[in-house]
């Protein structure tokens, strides 16, 4: 599993509410904000984690992690270690439902929809099939 972990810096700003804006200073780009702290540490996770996934499927390097105590931050901020397991996002992504249109005959639509098919499951295992593929969906 690609397991990562990476420091995330926590910004209260400065207009007096519960919520966080969260940067993560080696990955340029990689920002998100919680309402609360609760939610600031899921959205957090969930932009690490998809910003790692971009990196590994574009090829880039992933850099190392600063120290934590080697990063400045801001007034009534702190910094936080982010977990992030791509292995999960690339399950998910690969497992993603894709809409295909497809043109049959209309009367073989109407044997199959007589013998109630399911279209999508028929030409998933047609394909598996068809390309040697033993592994279920």
């Amino acid at each position: 599993m690609a397991k990562y972990y990476f420091p995330a810096i926590f910004d209260p700003g400065t207009d007096g509410s519960e919520g966080y804006t969260i940067t993560f200073p080696d990955l340029p780009g990689c920002i998100t904000e919680g309402s609360d702290l609760s939610e600031s540490i899921r959205m957090a996770k969930d932009v690490l984690e998809g910003f790692l996934y971009g990196m590994e499927e574009d090829g880039e390097t992933i850099p190392s992690p600063s120290t934590p105590s080697n990063i400045d931050v801001p007034l009534g901020g702190f910094v936080t270690i982010i977990e992030a397991w791509t292995d999960y996002i690339r399950e998910e992504m690969e497992n993603k439902a894709i809409k295909k249109t497809l043109t049959i005959p209309k009367w073989l639509n109407d044997a199959a929809e007589s013998e109630g098919i399911n279209f999508s499951q028929l030409l998933q295992f047609a394909i598996k099939d068809r390309l040697g593929i033993k592994r279920k969906i």
